[in-house]
C-alpha cells in the first residue's frame, strides 16, 4: 500500500451537480439522482423504528452479521408507505439530521430520533427514492458538521462526497460458481493470481486518458486472463476513497464501490462475468486503518467513535491515518459486516486482507515511549488479535469456500492456522520473506550471487509453516524500487533471462503465485496508477516472448498436479541439489503423493552454460522436458532443449540414478519424472 499521503485530490467530474445549500453535490448517471428540491415530511413519531429491539441487541454486542441491511439507508416499504429508512450509529451526538438534496440541505426538516441507549439515531422518509444525495448533520457541543454515511451503498465520485440511496436491482447468474466454490479446497489446488489496479490496466487516450469502467473492463480482462491463464483476478481495493495515489488503501466508505469507474452494479457485472467465464475474484481490503478526512469516519459523532482517543493508539505514524478501536464492540461488528457485505453482496471470492502486521503489534513502527504496552506489558494487540480470529471463523461460516488472505510480513506464528488450533484462522499468508530473499538473490550480479545462495534455500526451512501464496504484487514496482525487469542485473538480454527464470523457479515452488500486472510481459518503467501499461512493449520479440513464458507457466502449473497438490506438506518437495553455490545452481522435485507424479526443477542462476551438468534423479525411464526458459520461443537462445533426458544407473547427489543435462545460462528446466 502507499506509504505516504499527499494534499488531498481527486479526478474532477464533468458532468452537471445539483445545487444545494452548505455544500456542492455531484450527479451521477445511475441511479437517479432528483433535483434540488424539498418534500412535505411526516414527524417521525407517526412511523415506528425500522429497526428492531433485536437488531439494536446483537449490535451492541458486536454479533450484528446483517447491520448492513439496518443501517444506512435503504428503500422500503414501511406501514404502508414507500420511503427511505435511514440509521445511523452516533453515540455522542447531541441531534442528528438527514440532510439532503431533497430538502435543500436544511436540517430542521428531517430530524432523527435516538432509539434508547443503543447510539443509534433513525429516521424514516415516506416518498424519499433511489438516487437522493444525503449526508448526515450532526450537533456535537456547539458544534454542526456534514457527514457521509458509513453505511452507504453509494458515494459520489470524488472529489464531491455525498452519499446516495442505492437499492440494487443486479441479479447474479453464477450459480454454478458459487455452487462449485462452495466445494473447494484451494491449498489443494493451483492458485495463480493476476493482482490488478483496475484505474491504470488499461485507459483511453483519446478521452482525456481516462480508466475503462467496470462494465468496459469486464470482456477485455476475462479474455487477457483466460489467455495468460490465471485463475484469479485481485483488484487493489474498489470501495471509495477521497486520494486518488492511496490506490484504494485509504478507505472513506466501506460499504460503497469506487464511483470512478461506475455504478455498484456495474461492478456486480464485472465480479459476475468474471465468475460466469471461470475467473476467481478477490478484492483487497483494509481494516487496518483509515483516512481522517473530515467528511468521513474520523471524530465521526465529534468523538473518538472508530478510532481510539489515546494519542499513542489513535494514528498509524507511517500513513497519517486513523486505527480502529477493535476493543470497541460496534466497531468490530462494522468491520465483520463490512467484510460479508463484500463476499455475501457482491460475490467476492476471497479479501485480501492489508497490513495486518500493523494491526497485531502495538510497537508497529513505533519507537520507545510511542505505544501503550498490552495488560501483560507485551507489545501484541490483543483487541486486533482477537478481532481478526472472529473475523475468519464468521467469514467461513458465512461463506463457505471463500478464501480470507493475510499480507502479514513478521514471523507472527499460525497465521494461516485454524482458530480452533490457535491460529489466526486465515487461508493463506503472503510470503513476503520469500519475496525479499529472492528479489535480494535476484539483483545480484552473478559475479556475487555464491555469498547469497542461502537466500535461495532458507525459505524452504519454514515454507510448511503456513499456507503461503508468493507474492510479486504492487508493492514491488513502485516508490523508486523499479518495476522486475527492470531490477535484474546485466545487459537487456541478460535481464531478460534472469526474468525469465526466476518466473521459472517461482511456478516450480511451493506455494500460490501471484503477479502484479505489467509483470507478466515485462514493463520496464515504475507502475504509476496514472497512467496506462505500456501495451505497446509485446510488439517487441523479448516482451511477447515473456508473457508466452507466462502463458505456458500457468499452463503447466495447472496441468501438474505435483506443482501444487501438496504446496503446504513437506512430502511435496525435496532437494536434490542443494549447495552449488559456486556454479549458482539449485535442483528439486515436486512431488503428488497421492498419485506419484513428480517434475524435477532445475536452475542455472549463473550466465554460463553448463554441459554435461550431472544431476541426481530418482528413477530409471527418460525424463520429458516440459519447461526451458530459455526456448527460443521465449527469445532465448534454445541452449539444453531436448525432448527427454534418461537416467542411467550413476549415482548422484544421494539418489540411485542421474542424467548429464546441458544447463542453459540463466535458465530454468522442467522435466516430468516417469511414472
Amino acid at each position: 500500500m502507499t506509504r505516504e499521503r499527499k494534499k488531498e485530490q481527486g479526478s474532477v467530474d464533468s458532468r452537471p451537480r445539483a445545487s444545494r445549500k452548505g455544500a456542492k453535490a455531484q450527479s451521477v448517471r445511475s441511479p437517479r439522482v432528483s433535483k434540488s428540491h424539498t418534500r412535505p415530511q411526516a414527524a417521525p413519531h407517526e412511523f415506528s423504528p425500522t429497526l428492531g429491539d433485536m437488531d439494536l441487541h446483537l449490535f451492541g454486542e458486536g454479533k450484528h452479521e446483517r447491520i448492513y441491511e439496518k443501517l444506512g439507508a435503504h428503500v422500503l416499504t414501511h406501514e404502508g408507505r414507500r420511503g427511505v429508512a435511514f440509521a445511523v450509529w452516533a453515540p455522542n451526538a447531541k441531534s442528528v439530521s438527514v440532510v439532503g438534496n431533497f430538502n435543500d440541505w436544511n436540517g430542521s426538516s428531517h430530524q432523527m430520533r435516538r432509539l434508547g441507549s443503543s447510539g443509534v439515531w433513525e429516521l424514516f422518509g415516506p416518498g424519499l427514492r433511489d438516487g437522493e444525495l444525503y449526508k448526515y448533520e450532526i450537533r456535537s457541543g456547539r458544534r454542526k458538521f456534514l457527514k457521509a454515511d458509513p453505511y452507504a451503498f453509494m458515494m459520489e465520485a470524488p472529489p464531491a462526497t455525498s452519499s446516495i440511496v442505492l437499492k440494487s436491482k443486479y441479479k447474479f447468474r453464477d450459480r454454478v460458481w458459487l455452487t462449485k466454490r462452495k466445494k473447494r479446497q484451494a491449498w489443494r489446488e493451483p492458485l495463480s493470481i493476476y493482482e490488478v489496479h483496475l484505474g491504470s490496466w488499461r485507459r483511453i487516450p483519446e478521452e482525456d486518458n481516462r480508466p475503462l469502467t467496470y462494465v468496459e473492463i469486464a470482456p477485455l480482462l476475462a479474455e487477457y486472463v483466460i489467455e495468460n491463464g490465471f485463475t484469479h483476478v485481485e483488484f487493489l481495493p474498489l470501495k471509495e476513497h477521497p486520494y486518488g495515489p492511496s490506490w484504494g488503501y485509504q478507505v472513506s466508505a466501506y460499504f460503497a464501490p469506487s464511483a470512478r469507474y461506475g455504478t455498484p452494479d456495474q461492478l456486480r457485472f464485472l465480479i459476475d462475468y468474471l465468475h460466469q467465464r471461470g475467473i476467481g475474484v478477490i478484492m483487497d481490503w483494509v481494516p487496518a486503518h483509515f483516512p481522517k478526512d473530515a467528511f468521513a469516519l474520523g471524530r465521526f459523532d465529534g468523538t473518538a467513535l472508530y478510532e481510539h482517543l489515546d494519542p499513542k493508539k489513535c494514528e498509524h505514524p507511517d500513513w497519517g491515518t486513523a486505527i480502529f478501536n477493535y476493543g470497541r464492540k460496534e466497531v468490530r461488528n462494522f468491520l465483520i459486516a463490512n467484510a460479508l457485505f463484500w463476499l455475501r453482496e457482491f460475490h467476492l471470492d476471497g479479501l485480501r486482507v492489508d497490513a495486518v502486521a500493523s494491526m497485531l503489534y502495538l510497537d508497529y513502527s513505533r519507537k520507545e515511549g510511542e505505544w501503550v504496552p498490552n495488560e501483560f506489558g507485551g507489545g501484541e494487540n490483543l483487541e486486533a488479535i482477537a478481532f481478526l480470529k472472529e473475523l475468519n471463523e464468521v467469514t467461513h461460516r458465512a461463506c463457505p469456500g471463500t478464501l480470507m488472505i493475510a499480507e502479514e510480513s513478521t514471523a507472527w506464528p499460525a497465521v494461516s492456522h485454524p482458530v480452533y488450533a490457535g491460529g489466526l484462522g486465515f487461508d493463506f499468508k503472503w510470503n513476503m520473506g520469500w519475496m525479499h530473499d529472492t528479489l535480494k538473490y535476484f539483483q545480484t550480479d552473478p559475479l556475487f550471487r555464491g555469498g547469497n545462495h542461502n537466500a535461495l534455500t532458507f525459505g524452504l526451512l519454514y515454507a510448511w509453516t503456513e499456507n503461503f501464496i508468493l507474492p510479486f504484487s504492487h508493492d514491488e514496482v513502485v516508490h523508486m524500487k523499479g518495476a522486475l525487469l527492470n531490477k535484474m542485473p546485466g545487459d537487456e538480454w541478460q535481464k531478460f533471462a534472469n526474468l525469465r527464470a526466476l518466473y521459472g523457479y517461482m511456478w516450480a515452488h511451493p506455494g500460490k503465485k501471484l503477479l502484479f500486472m505489467g509483470d507478466e510481459f515485462g514493463q520496464w518503467r515504475e507502475w504509476t496508477e496514472e497512467e496506462s501499461l505500456d501495451w505497446h512493449l509485446l510488439e517487441t520479440p523479448s516482451h511477447k516472448g515473456l508473457r508466452i513464458l507466462i502463458q505456458d507457466l500457468n499452463e503447466l502449473y495447472a496441468k501438474h498436479t505435483a506443482l501444487w497438490e501438496s504446496d503446504s506438506d513437506a512430502r511435496g518437495f525435496s532437494w536434490i541439489e542443494v549447495d552449488n553455490a559456486t556454479e549458482n545452481v539449485i535442483a528439486f522435485r515436486r512431488l503428488a503423493p497421492a498419485s506419484g507424479k513428480e517434475i524435477i526443477c532445475i536452475c542455472n542462476f549463473s550466465p554460463v552454460v553448463r554441459e554435461g551438468h550431472r544431476i541426481g534423479l530418482p528413477r530409471s525411464g527418460k525424463y520429458q522436458q516440459v519447461l526451458n526458459t530459455d526456448h527460443e520461443k521465449y527469445c532465448g537462445g534454445g541452449f539444453g532443449v531436448v525432448k527427454s533426458v534418461k537416467a542411467e544407473r550413476i549415482p548422484a547427489h544421494g539418489l540411485d540414478y542421474s542424467g548429464a543435462i546441458t544447463l542453459p545460462p540463466l535458465g530454468t528446466m522442467w522435466f516430468e519424472a516417469p511414472a
